[in-house]
């Protein structure tokens, strides 16, 4: 199931398609009367650009959306875990997921993305314990490095 998350986390929206959906959007923008629906599919389109700039915009009107339009509350939660996922901020796509879980315990999709998401923070905090242990050896290596040195320095000047 990782692998094909992983798959589906990387899989991006057609520029043209997020073209097009932009277009509606800034059309209904213009004339201060967005649709929810035309809100959701350029939001859809955003979180699964290429572009975490996008993504993030993604991420705000689906935010929006969810305090104005509570009908479509789970295919909001859902896409804010999708792209809170693809931008790597994983405390609050777990946050999303176990809210989604709520509405719907069963669903695979979301379950297999909750333990997509539990197995990169687990990589990300063996990155962080690697990189802070191997931090430690170094700087233990120029302690003992300055050590050594000034016992040969004193060794010299006797």
């Amino acid at each position: 199931m990782s692998a094909e998350m992983e798959d589906f986390l990387k899989d991006t929206v057609n520029p043209k398609d997020l073209e097009k959906f932009e277009k509606n959007y800034r059309r209904e923008l213009e004339a201060n009367n967005v649709s929810h629906s035309t809100q959701f599919e350029y939001a859809f389109c955003l979180v699964r650009s290429q572009y975490a700039r996008d993504i993030q915009a993604g991420i705000l009107l689906l935010e929006d959306l969810m305090t104005r339009h509570a009908d479509g509350k789970r295919d909001y939660i859902y896409y804010l875990a999708i792209g809170n996922t693809r931008i790597k901020n994983y405390t609050d796509a777990a946050k999303y997921c176990k809210a989604f879980l709520q509405i719907e315990p069963n669903n695979t999709q979301v379950l297999g993305l909750e333990t997509y998401i539990k197995k990169k923070v687990d990589q990300e905090s063996m990155k962080g314990m690697a990189v802070a242990g191997g931090a430690a050896l170094v700087i233990g290596g120029i302690v003992g490095l300055g050590i050594a040195l000034a016992k040969n320095k004193k060794n010299n000047n006797q």
